[in-house]
């Protein structure tokens, strides 16, 4: 094995935060798959990655205040599958709303759309779940975008009051605010007229 590849691979992940998520793929432009393989082997080995299920790797995150380290965080790892599998993805259902702050319930399964196929996978107690949706879903725009509309799916037209939108225009920066009022305008006409309350931060009297 080239021990400058593993090098320069070492040197990526020191770079890079404590709790970040990799695939081999992150690595492409270092070496060819193999070698990152077995480099990537050694760096486990070393506790420099840890792997979290096959083909993704965290670089373990140590908290004071916890005595140990970090669980890896399911969403960096939805993502890193995503860049892997050349996905386009967004989270959806309850792990929306989490995402959102209109909820703190705990998710059992982290759920996410996709223009890929229904995978699962899962570690420990944690279980990531990819669902199938059509590219105008979700291609082409920002992931807040995805994010708000999958959102408000979840919730339903008759669930949205004023609390909802001042929390969802509470999270949201004008540059973010500018791009969804033009991004969502072939969703769902009810899915429409509440992302224009949002981005002027209020709801309509009726």
């Amino acid at each position: 094995m080239n021990n400058g590849y593993t090098e320069k691979i070492r040197n990526r992940i020191i770079n890079a935060p404590d709790g970040s998520v990799f695939v081999n793929s992150d690595f492409a432009d270092i070496a060819d798959n193999n070698t990152v393989k077995q480099s990537i082997n050694r760096l486990v080995q070393e506790g420099v990655l840890r792997r979290v299920i096959r083909g993704v790797f965290d670089k373990p995150q140590y908290s004071r205040l916890l005595g140990g380290y970090v669980a890896v965080n399911p969403d960096a790892v939805a993502r890193a599958l995503a860049r892997c599998y050349h996905w386009t993805l967004a989270p959806c259902g309850d792990t929306a709303l989490n995402m959102l702050g209109l909820s703190t319930q705990v998710t059992a399964v982290w759920s996410y759309i996709s223009d890929g196929p229904y995978k699962t996978f899962q570690w420990d107690k944690t279980k990531i779940e990819f669902k199938h949706r059509t590219n105008k879903e979700i291609t082409g725009l920002s992931p807040m975008t995805i994010l708000v509309i999958q959102g408000l799916k979840t919730l339903g037209k008759e669930n949205i009051d004023d609390k909802t939108i001042r929390v969802i225009s509470g999270r949201l920066n004008e540059n973010e605010k500018a791009a969804l009022l033009v991004e969502s305008t072939e969703a769902t006409d009810w899915i429409y007229s509440v992302i224009k309350e949002i981005c002027k931060g209020e709801r309509k009297n009726d």
